[in-house]
């Protein structure tokens, strides 16, 4: 368990974090979601105590990070993957950090062929790729066998396969009780993997809650009606309050009204159905309306219009 309690860190006279609170339960993946400039890297810092919070607390089980005697086998944390010295093996960058928490020699070996870079171990870092990096950081991550992961874009310079094998990574982690909490701004991945979020905009928390329910209640909701009669159920279902969209001879899409209402509209019309499905906007949608207030850079519309 993590508990985030009235985090608060300024830079001058811009606040980055404001009196954020939050918690992150074992057992699931929490994404941590924000705009860019949110405050998500400086949360995450200062939960490490790598920035100095000017108030507020982050415990992990109950204890603050700088009171961990050996903190790998406790929390594993991947903030940069590219904050390696590039004169190094990952062989010798690994047991630098082993030797450091007093973690066997042998786990070494263990980790790097976890992550796949066993052939590849004896060569210099500043040969790696971000991907390779990406692996290397999360074989440091696992290095302890810790409680608790945190990641900032793990992904990130991981090509589809790479995608694919941190996202069983990080199941695979929070199927044995571990708690998991990752950053990243890949909302498609987030949707797959995640089963809890946190999002903050501003350095303010604006929504705690599993992805389920914040999809719920942030994404828009349809029906999607295709019928040889759906010209004469339209005006059935505006009549109910409906918003209706023709999307073609045969095809509707109606808000503002549940889909087994729809159903039964069209039973009374004696419509024959060869869709009546209830949509939901995804787990982008939900964010980007969630966050619309928050948003510290805005660009300006592709569609065409003045």
């Amino acid at each position: 368990m993590i508990s985030v309690i009235d985090l608060t860190k300024r830079f001058g006279a811009k606040v980055a974090v404001d009196h954020l609170t939050f918690d992150v339960r074992p057992g699931v993946v929490t994404g941590f979601l924000g705009p860019n400039g949110s405050g998500k890297s400086t949360t995450m810092r200062c939960m490490l105590g790598l920035d100095l919070p000017d108030g507020g607390s982050t415990s992990f089980q109950g204890r603050r990070y700088r009171d961990l005697a050996q903190p790998l086998h406790e929390v594993g944390a991947l903030l940069d993957a590219g904050y390696v010295h590039p004169g190094r093996s990952a062989r010798n960058h690994l047991r630098w950090l082993a030797a450091s928490n007093g973690i066997a020699r042998g786990r070494v070996d263990e980790v790097l062929e976890l992550v796949g870079l066993t052939t590849v171990a004896a060569g210099r870092l500043r040969s790696y790729s971000l991907g390779m990096r990406q692996r290397l950081g999360l074989a440091a991550v696992l290095l302890g066998d810790p409680q608790t992961v945190i990641l900032d874009e793990p992904a990130n310079g991981l090509d589809p396969e790479g995608i694919r094998w941190i996202r069983d990574v990080l199941t695979h982690l929070a199927g044995q009780g571990r708690t998991v909490l990752v950053s990243s701004h890949q909302l498609s991945e987030m949707a797959l993997i995640a089963d809890d979020l946190v999002v903050i905009g501003q350095g303010r928390l604006i929504e705690q809650s599993t992805v389920t329910e914040f999809v719920h209640r942030y994404a828009e909701r349809w029906v999607r009606v295709q019928s040889p009669g759906s010209s004469a159920l339209g005006p059935l279902l505006e009549a109910e309050g409906a918003t209706v969209t023709h999307l073609g001879p045969t095809e509707l899409e109606a808000r503002d009204i549940e889909c087994a209402r729809v159903g039964e509209l069209a039973a009374q019309q004696g419509a024959v159905l060869h869709e009546l499905s209830p949509q939901t906007g995804s787990l982008e949608d939900a964010f980007l309306k969630a966050t619309s207030g928050a948003q510290e850079y805005r660009s300006a519309s592709w569609g065409g219009g003045q």
